[in-house]
């Protein structure tokens, strides 16, 4: 047995999985997305929210913003992994730099007649969401924002008739001058 203090003293810490978002600058080529894509897959790491596009057209540079999660060494290995692909320029860690700047948009449909119509487009004014399309029996909503916020719009329209959802993922950026 080990005496106290002994450098032989195994003591075991628990990570708790965080989730961070990050953003990887790439060169804008075929097969980018894939080989990223199949450093998460390949490794067993989950994706909870992907968005891609081109930032700066005449570099030919696309911006991936991913939210993951992971205990910390687990972020730390993807965030190494991935600055060693070829087309990635820089991988930066949002939720290491503190508090970015986050929006997501959804595209909420929902059916309903009277009362429930009506509730339906009093929360949606609530909310600032947007009707984008109507008819006499139904509302598309648009509707941007943290996405707590989207979640519990879409919770709110499910006993008003939700019919469908369409999200597009979470994109972010780091407050603060600097670029990245």
């Amino acid at each position: 047995m080990a005496q106290p203090g002994s450098a032989y003293s195994l003591e075991t810490k628990v990570q708790k999985p965080e989730t961070h978002t990050m953003s990887v600058l790439v060169d804008n080529e075929p097969g980018v997305l894939a080989r990223v894509i199949g450093l998460f897959s390949g490794r067993g790491y989950n994706i909870e929210s992907l968005t891609v596009s081109e930032t700066e057209h005449e570099a030919h540079l696309s911006r991936i913003t991913i939210v993951t999660t992971g205990t910390p060494m687990v972020i730390e290995q993807i965030k190494n992994q991935l600055d060693r692909l070829v087309p990635i320029h820089s991988v930066t860690d949002l939720t290491v730099l503190g508090h970015p700047i986050e929006r997501e948009l959804a595209m909420v449909k929902v059916a309903g007649k009277g009362e429930k119509r009506v509730e339906a487009l009093r929360l949606a004014e609530a909310f600032r969401a947007q009707v984008i399309d109507a008819s006499t029996e139904h509302f598309v909503f648009e509707i941007t924002g943290r996405q707590s916020k989207i979640e519990q719009f879409i919770v709110l329209m499910q006993p008003l008739g939700l019919v469908e959802v369409c999200r597009t993922g979470l994109a972010a950026i780091a407050r603060g001058p600097e670029q990245m």
